[in-house]
C-alpha cells in the first residue's frame, strides 16, 4: 500500500469534494481518497505509488488544479 497527500486549488464545498473524489477514485489501484475542504488536502491511498500526472489529470477533470 502507498498513501500520498496533494493539494488541491479551488474546491470551495462539498460538491468539489465530491467531484475531485469520484475522480481520482476512478484511477487504477486507487483504494480510498479523503478530502480535507478546509486545507485542500487529498490524501490518497493505492496499491501501488501513483504517477503524479495521474492524479493531476484526475484533479483537473473535476474541474480543479493540482498545486505543485
Amino acid at each position: 500500500m502507498s498513501t500520498a497527500t496533494y493539494t488541491v486549488t479551488g474546491m470551495t464545498c462539498g460538491h468539489c469534494v465530491s467531484s475531485v473524489t469520484e475522480e481520482v477514485e476512478q484511477i487504477a489501484g486507487v483504494t480510498a481518497v479523503d478530502v480535507d475542504l478546509p486545507t485542500g488536502k487529498v490524501t490518497v491511498t493505492s496499491e501501488a505509488p501513483l504517477d503524479v500526472a495521474q492524479v493531476k489529470d484526475a484533479v483537473e477533470e473535476a474541474g480543479y488544479q493540482l498545486q505543485a
